[in-house]
């Protein structure tokens, strides 16, 4: 609305539009999507019609997941709707030790990185490049927990529950490439802005500029469904523009038959260190309150390093904040290699060792848990 008003004043029209004052509920455009996938998942004939309004219903507003997703298709969630479920143990258990991963990445790191990221970003025009630099850094991993926390207290909610929702996080920062990257970040959104936007527009099988127009489409809908805020705008735009970067890379190295440097160990580390900081650049325009900010922030990290360093409210909060990260990189260093499974079933780690695991992220919990912050997701 901000934006049309000032387009009329730059027209010179007298008009100024009001905002609507409307209490919107919670998850709207969360229960929007999944209602719009099973209409479109019928109009293309890959499902049939629900006649059981009750079950359609609970289908469209199952509260574990409704407010922030995992976006659930009706072949999974509708399908399981119509059967039995009785109280089993064996999903008591796996839903209770993912909820319980979930809450302490929400409560525990989330919010208190939270404490430093709102901080700076509230005014980032008072703080030094590297203070900026950690700001964001934090804010990647703020926004990584907060989020896939909720998805994991959804999903082992509806675990307890006894029901399986899709999985919506895996490991996104230990993606290699950008492409790779929102295969493993809100991979239920990615996926449903392939199937209902990408592919009805051609997806991949058309010509060369038609698939870049593709790409641009999604990402920016992307962008846009996050905020109508330039900012989410021009970070949706950031992504596909990477997106095309990535892919000129990539025909580059298949021309000159640069391959076999791709088998080597500290290429694919380069590739994944490259990639995590792209996306904390991109997540710039995601936290910044205004273009105008990020735009001053960019500068700043790369020219202004003169003011002194912010370690937020003690040193102790900062360097726990740290620790923390370190804690949970470890955790996920294993999953990666297969040591510990990403959704704790089928854990080759022994079983005492894993009650000591979970024993430690309750008592953490208690101890270190913040009760601040909503969701971040909440708003969208």
């Amino acid at each position: 609305m901000d934006n049309i008003n000032g387009f009329m004043a730059i027209a010179g029209a007298n008009i100024k539009f009001s905002y609507l004052e409307l209490i919107l509920p919670v998850g709207i455009s969360f229960f929007t999507f999944q209602a719009l996938s099973y209409s479109l998942d019928v109009f293309y004939g890959n499902t049939k019609i629900e006649n059981n309004i009750v079950r359609f219903g609970t289908f469209v507003s199952f509260f574990p997941q409704l407010v922030a997703g995992p976006i659930e298709r009706s072949s999974n969630l509708l399908e399981q709707l119509k059967n039995k479920h009785s109280f089993s143990k064996e999903n008591f258990i796996e839903g209770s030790k993912l909820f319980i991963w979930g809450l302490f990445k929400k409560v525990v790191i989330a919010d208190r990185l939270a404490i430093y990221v709102d901080k700076v970003y509230e005014h980032p025009e008072l703080y030094s490049g590297p203070t900026l630099i950690v700001a964001t850094l934090f804010f990647a991993f703020q926004i990584y927990c907060d989020f896939s926390g909720y998805s994991d207290m959804a999903i082992g909610a509806a675990r307890i529950l006894g029901f399986k929702l899709m999985q919506n996080f895996n490991l996104p920062y230990f993606a290699s490439s950008i492409s790779d990257f929102w295969k493993r970040w809100h991979i239920s959104l990615s996926s449903w802005f392939g199937d209902y936007v990408y592919k009805p527009l051609g997806g991949s099988r058309v010509k060369y500029i038609k698939w870049l127009r593709n790409i641009l489409v999604v990402f920016l809908v992307s962008g846009f469904w996050h905020g109508a805020n330039w900012t989410f705008i021009i970070w949706g735009l950031l992504h596909a523009f990477l997106y095309f970067f990535e892919s000129w890379g990539d025909l580059l190295l298949q021309k000159f038959r640069i391959l076999k440097i791709k088998r080597t160990v500290i290429y694919k580390f380069f590739k994944i260190a490259s990639v995590f900081m792209i996306v904390c650049y991109a997540w710039v325009y995601f936290r910044a309150s205004s273009v105008r900010d990020a735009f001053s922030i960019t500068r700043k990290i790369f020219i202004d390093w003169s003011d002194k360093f912010y370690i937020g409210s003690s040193m102790v909060t900062f360097l726990l904040s740290i620790v923390l990260i370190i804690f949970l990189l470890v955790f996920q260093i294993s999953q990666y290699k297969g040591i510990s499974s990403l959704y704790f079933s089928r854990s080759k780690i022994n079983p005492w060792l894993q009650m000591i695991w979970y024993l430690t992220l309750l008592l953490g919990i208690s101890l270190l848990g913040m009760s601040s912050n909503s969701f971040i997701y909440f708003q969208f």
